[in-house]
């Protein structure tokens, strides 16, 4: 481990409680043991699990604060935030939606050895019943306007979407305002350089 990365891991142990850095370190280890047979992240992220993943998910928490429990993640891959805030913040009824077999399989096994309270949706997005849900999240799935397509019909008036997104998120603003209403905050990244947090409520269609 690199110092970059142990740092990291460090600075997740300080920010959660005893018990959910373990169940946090039990689920890095799937990732890596996983990894080596179906690709969860890139190649180039499997060194740096700690720093590129885990503290990115965990800075989606306190943006979730006041937020209700039931959280569904879309295109979830790997975990990444789900897995990790279903973990970390407690009493969350987590949805994880990834058609990949493989996957969301990897998702199930995860859960069971690390303790994560989850539901997975081994279906594409647009299989599933409209359901509202307090949290709408989504890692690197699709540009804005897209992505708010697939997040809609999980959204209700006090819903929030938390979309991580990189310096490209201004233009994706804009581009997805021809197609959608809705409010945004973006939040600077802790993990990356020019990149941000889109916190988007009220959505609806144009």
């Amino acid at each position: 481990m690199n110092n970059i990365e142990e740092e990291a891991r460090e600075a997740v142990r300080a920010s959660v409680d005893p018990a959910t850095f373990e169940a946090i370190e039990t689920f890095v280890a799937s990732c890596q043991a996983w990894g080596r047979v179906t690709n969860l992240v890139s190649v180039a992220d499997r060194d740096r699990l700690w720093h590129r993943h885990v503290m990115d998910s965990l800075q989606l928490l306190p943006l979730a604060e006041g937020a209700g429990p039931d959280w569904i993640d879309l295109g979830s891959g790997g975990g990444f935030p789900g897995m990790v805030v279903a973990l970390a913040r407690k009493g969350t009824r987590m949805t994880l939606v990834e058609s990949n077999r493989k996957k969301s399989a990897f998702l199930l096994q995860a859960a069971a050895a690390s303790g994560a309270s989850i539901r997975v949706e081994p279906r594409r997005i647009e299989a599933l019943p409209t359901k509202v849900h307090d949290v709408v999240s989504a890692r690197a799935l699709a540009a804005l306007d897209a992505l708010l397509g697939y997040a809609l019909p999980f959204f209700g008036e006090r819903t929030i979407g938390l979309f991580p997104k990189g310096r490209d998120a201004a233009r994706e603003i804009e581009e997805a305002r021809r197609r959608f209403h809705f409010e945004v905050r973006e939040t600077p990244s802790r993990t990356e350089a020019d990149a941000a947090i889109l916190t988007v409520s009220q959505l609806t269609r144009v």
